[in-house]
């Protein structure tokens, strides 16, 4: 088949604007691995790059590579090529309507949508809508409040009081990853992480919530919309921040042993199952404590973990994504081989010549794009082994290997 695939940042979302380095390594460690798997799989490949990026020729097993000047440009290049394909895949942020209305584009196409239902996006993306419907499911989560957007630091400490205790997160209801994310230790720092919403997020409500002390994970579901298969367990490696610093995604483990696997298994898939338009890959967070899977969001969207998901299991997951969708058809069979460790590393932006020798190290994922006006560039680099112990060994070495690279080129 004909496939467009096209992931937000890399792909010319953020063009005529200042590439963020870090997200920039997930989306484009995101577009590359499922490029390399649809052609895996047989498939002709047809993609958008930003042309800062495309410039640097990156290894992409594209068919087809469009630039793009311009972020104007994306709607028109998105209709004309999902029109032209069989099928299409976008991976973009749920905030401000981005992924619902560049899936809405496709739809009109007649190209098949691989992705989740457009309709369903937005029940599943607005953390307030989710956290009530997750209430009627019983399933655990923390225990939140929800404030409007213009809630003063007052009405926030007279509602918390008896009902939450700190630390709590203040997060937007309407963002991804961790923007507008902060951990509030005291009442004195509530007034900076609203301010920290306002300024970072276009969210109209924002949630208050009580930390669960936990292993960060998530879930890797392929589903076919009615019926859902988990895939993966996945270690997540956040860091929390304070609202005078940016928390993040740093990276992560696949799979993630824990006594609680099966308990998330059976949350992930309840939560899937419950939504008609979730199909293909969805990615389910959680928080484990030693006797309870916690829900925290839904990413009805490829998520990075899928980077070191198709290091360890026994099929193509985009050959998987495509048969839920098209075939209704889940894996008929999961197994995993090892252990994949992937994770974010700051750089100095390298010469040139130095990143095209970094092109050539099989670890990374995510070259760290010289990009003009930033002063660091992050790599996305993921080692695979038959234990965490091996994989974290090859991951080192890999990290040292990119540094030296890069310093010798200076």
């Amino acid at each position: 088949m004909k496939a467009l695939i096209y992931e937000h940042v890399s792909g010319g979302g953020f063009a005529g604007t200042p590439l963020p380095p870090s997200v920039l390594s997930e989306g484009f460690g995101m577009l590359r691995s499922l490029i390399a798997d649809f052609k895996a799989a047989g498939h002709h490949v047809v993609t958008l790059l930003d042309s800062r990026i495309a410039k640097f020729n990156p290894p992409l097993e594209a068919d087809c590579l469009m630039p793009v000047f311009a972020a104007h440009e994306v709607h028109e290049l998105i209709r004309r090529n999902a029109a032209s394909a069989d099928v299409a895949y976008v991976v973009a942020p749920e905030s401000g309507g981005v992924l619902q209305s560049l899936l809405e584009i496709v739809e009109q196409t007649g190209a098949a949508s691989l992705n989740c239902a457009a309709s369903t996006i937005g029940k599943v993306a607005d953390k307030a809508v989710l956290h009530e419907f997750l209430n009627t499911l019983g399933v655990p989560q923390p225990k939140t409040l929800v404030f409007d957007a213009d809630a003063t630091a007052e009405e926030i400490k007279q509602a918390v009081k008896g009902e939450l205790r700190f630390p709590l997160i203040f997060k937007p209801s309407s963002d991804v990853s961790c923007g507008g994310l902060s951990i509030v230790r005291s009442e004195q720092q509530i007034v900076a992480a609203i301010d920290k919403i306002k300024r970072e997020c276009l969210s109209e409500l924002f949630l208050v919530q009580e930390i669960i002390r936990g292993a960060a994970a998530s879930v890797s579901v392929i589903s076919t919309g009615e019926e859902a298969m988990p895939i993966s367990l996945n270690r997540q490696d956040i860091a929390l921040k304070t609202p005078d610093a940016a928390s993040s995604y740093r990276g992560g483990l696949v799979p993630f042993e824990h006594p609680l696997r099966s308990k998330a298994f059976a949350v992930a898939e309840k939560i899937v199952k419950s939504f008609l338009g979730l199909r293909g890959y969805v990615g389910v967070d959680l928080v484990l404590t030693d006797d309870e899977a916690f829900a925290i969001e839904v990413n009805p969207r490829l998520t990075t973990s899928y980077i070191g998901l198709r290091r360890v299991v026994n099929f193509n997951p985009a050959d998987a994504i495509v048969n839920a969708v098209l075939k209704r058809q889940l894996p008929a069979s999961l197994q995993t081989y090892g252990y994949a460790l992937f994770s974010k590393v700051a750089l100095p932006p390298p010469t040139p010549a130095a990143l095209q020798e970094i092109y050539g190290i099989n670890e990374v994922v995510a070259p760290p794009f010289p990009l003009s006006g930033n002063s660091t560039a992050y790599a996305l680099i993921s080692a695979h082994g038959a234990t965490v112990k091996t994989a974290a060994s090859k991951f080192r070495e890999a990290k040292n290997r990119v540094f030296n690279t890069v310093q010798g080129g200076q």
